[in-house]
This record gives C-alpha cells, sequence and structure tokens, in this order.
C-alpha cells in the first residue's frame, strides 16, 4: 500500500521517514518530494509497504505524531485517476 506522507518538516530525509515506518512493518520504497531546482523538500513523500495491514497500522499510530518538530499527515495515497484536474493556467 502507497501512504501519503504530509506536513514534514523541510530537515526530514528519506531515512527519517524509513526508521519512523519500519517500527510497523516492512518498507518497500520512499520517496521524498524534492523541488527539481533548488534540491529542498516539499514538505511530503511517500513511503510504500507491501503489507496493507501493517501499513494500515502505521497510518493509525503516526498520524498527527510529531516528527522533527511537526505532526505529520499520513493516509493513504490516492491513485492520480481518483484526483481532481489541476487547473491550467490562461493566459
Amino acid at each position: 500500500m502507497k501512504l501519503y506522507i504530509g506536513n514534514l518538516a523541510y530537515s526530514v530525509t528519506e531515512g527519517d521517514l524509513k526508521e519512523a515506518f519500519s517500527a510497523y512493518g516492512q518498507v518497500s520504497e520512499v520517496a521524498l518530494i524534492t523541488d527539481k531546482f533548488s534540491g529542498q523538500s516539499k514538505g511530503f513523500g511517500f513511503v510504500e509497504m507491501p503489507n496493507n495491514s501493517e501499513a494500515d497500522a502505521a497510518i493509525k499510530a503516526l498520524n498527527e505524531t510529531p516528527l522533527k518538530g511537526r505532526n505529520i499527515k499520513v493516509s493513504q495515497a490516492k491513485p492520480k485517476s481518483d484526483r481532481p484536474p489541476q487547473r491550467k493556467p490562461r493566459y
């Protein structure tokens, strides 16, 4: 199950996320989203956990808990097709 992790402090690393989520089960992938120009974190990322029951346990345990000074938001990631379309700028 792919999890969305939001409200991350800019100092959080992929290692920090892996460490926090590994306490609840196997973590197969961690992706911290960064600005492509500056390389700075955008304050959110994704964690992939192959076992759904472990992922659910991580959501329940870690949602709204502090990580490096900020309460993180943890939820199941929504597929791109389920999100509303982005607004296109009009010129």
